[in-house]
Order: structure tokens, then sequence, then C-alpha cells
């Protein structure tokens, strides 16, 4: 029950910080509130809902539907700040994230989790995604940064991040983990256009095509950087690599929501969010001994996404995996308007 205190608002308490620790005094006396804890403990109610009822539980997702209706309510009453989601209030009750702020009039976690949890509604989402794009796309640079304007001389202090220089790492700059964020966001708003360029913007190996380039990253471009620098003289130095839980992260993006691969238990269905550039591709997936072979091919027309193993339409458009050490043909049809 320590999960449901909540501050004057109605949202959590954000402590000594949430998920960007480097904000650290902004509820540090116990009554600042964080807004994005408040979207992923809504997502987090929402899946244990389904995990008490599958374990018996009613009373547990009784209670777990009621906290996360209560926070919905709080969030979109309390958080919307006119043209996207704050980021958190202060001890005082200052807000952060907002338009009416000096620095950090927008942070990308806030819009991004809006969607990611399914707490917005269709045009707050848009209008919040859109906000996000227009202020923290960075396409000269191809960098995504994680708030604007980056910490530096306000008089309220967010905590260590504002040790940072401006535009490195927490502040300001590309931190991937949330710039992979903003991307999935836009797959779950079925975007896959400016998904697909924001994806080609954060892939490193395009980073790193040129020595012009490298000389400007100077970091590997084979694998994931924690951190891209957004503000000159160090704009596109990438930072932390091989020591970053986005690795992970952009793996998730690729496969759950680009290809759009979903496991449950023995079934694999299909929600991809791949751009209309792409007539077709192919996914070989490995299910214990067995291997599945899975074309798609986007055509125009109007209809529903048509799925056959082996030559049988699947009803269901869902796969059941079984471990036979064969191999299975999978044809999946996605059509497009």
């Amino acid at each position: 029950n320590n999960g449901f205190r909540y501050g004057e608002h109605g949202l959590p308490l954000m402590g000594s910080g949430d998920w960007n620790d480097g904000m650290d005094q902004v509820g540090i006396h116990g009554r600042g509130e964080s807004v994005w804890l408040g979207f992923f403990t809504y997502d987090i109610l929402m899946n244990f809902i389904e995990l008490a009822e599958g374990h018996q539980d009613p009373d547990f997702a009784v209670q777990c539907k009621a906290e996360a209706d209560r926070l919905k309510v709080n969030i979109e009453k309390n958080a919307w700040d006119g043209e996207w989601y704050r980021r958190a209030y202060f001890d005082d009750g200052t807000p952060l994230g907002s338009h009416t702020n000096d620095e950090c009039q927008i942070d990308s976690l806030s819009q991004s989790w809006s969607v990611i949890s399914g707490v917005a509604e269709k045009g707050r989402a848009l209008t919040a995604m859109n906000s996000a794009y227009k202020r923290l796309v960075n396409k000269k640079d191809n960098i995504i940064c994680l708030l604007d304007p980056a910490f530096d001389k306000s008089v309220t202090n967010p905590g260590y991040i504002k040790g940072y220089v401006a535009g490195v790492r927490e502040n300001g700059g590309q931190y991937s983990h949330a710039a992979i964020w903003m991307i999935i966001a836009f797959t779950k708003l079925g975007d896959s256009e400016r998904a697909w360029e924001l994806f080609k913007m954060i892939n490193p190996i395009n980073h790193g095509r040129t020595p012009e380039e490298i000389a400007i990253y100077k970091v590997e471009p084979y694998v994931m950087a924690g951190d891209v620098y957004a503000v000159s003289p160090h704009q596109g130095h990438g930072g932390w690599t091989w020591y970053t839980g986005s690795a992970g992260w952009m793996n998730q993006l690729i496969t759950d929501h680009f290809f759009g691969l979903r496991k449950e238990a023995d079934k694999l269905h299909f929600v991809p969010c791949v751009p209309a550039e792409w007539g077709s591709f192919k996914i070989h997936y490995r299910y214990r001994s067995s291997t599945y072979h899975i074309s798609f091919t986007q055509d125009p027309g109007v209809g529903e996404m048509l799925v056959k193993e082996n030559d049988s339409i699947l009803a269901d458009k869902k796969i059941t995996l079984v471990d036979d050490g064969q191999s299975h043909l999978v044809d999946i049809v996605l059509f497009r308007g």
C-alpha cells in the first residue's frame, strides 16, 4: 500500500527521484509528485489486474482497478499543461515540465508514457506526441532530446541533473532509453512513418557511416550509446556505450513494436508498424527446436491482416507454436488503405 501514497494533486510521491534519479531534489521533502510515475504506476496496475485474475485473486484485481481509475482521473485533471503533460510537481507545488517554466518546459517521458500506459485519450495523446516531436527531435544532429530547454540558470533546483553541462546526459541530451520510448509510443499510435524516421535517427550505425560522422560521434557505431550530447561543442558525441539498458529496449522496439511479434504463452500474433516503403520482409523465428519462417507482404487495399501457416488460413491470426523440430512457413499479408 505504500505505492498508493499520493500528494495533493493525487499523483505518486517523487521522493529523491523516479526514473530520472538526477531530479533528486524535486520531492525530497516528501510532498513533490511525479507525473511520469503516475503513468508508470497505472501501466503496472493494469498488468497486475490481469495477473491477479489469472491467480484467482479478485479482491486484489478490484483494488488495482480502483487505484488505476483514480490515477487516470488525477493525471488528466492535474497533469495536462495545454499542449503536453507536465513532468512533476516540486515540494512547494510548483510544476515542472510546464510552459510556465524557464527550463525543462517539456520532458519526453510524460508524453511517451501517456501513450504507452494507455492513460491518454487519442486527442491528447496526439497533441502531446506532436509537441514532443516538434520540441525534442533534432533532425540536424539526429538526436531525440530528453527535455527542453536544458537546466542551466533557473532558480528552482531539480537536483544534481543541473550539475551536468547543458545538453549532456539527462540534462537535455539524448538519453537513449527515453528516445526509444518515444518511438514505441509512435508505434502504439500506428504512426509507422514517424517511427521509422526516428528509428533511423537513433540507430548507431547511422552515426558512423563516414569518417566525418565518426569524428563527431566518437564511439562504437555497432552498439547502443546510453546518451548522445546535444549542445555545442559536444553535439552528436555519444556516451556510455556497452553500459546501457537501452540496448534491451532497442531490441524490444524492433521485435515487439516495429515488427510487432507478440508472444503470449504458446501463441504468436502480429501487430507490425513498418513503413509503406517496405513492400515485403522476412523474419526467422526460432521456438525451441522449431523454426518459423515468417514472410510479410504489404499490399494496397482495405481489409484485415491475412495469416497463413503452411498454406492454411488461420482464422484467429495467431500461430500456435509447437516444439517439433520442423520448419514452418508462415505468410502474412498486410493491407494498407
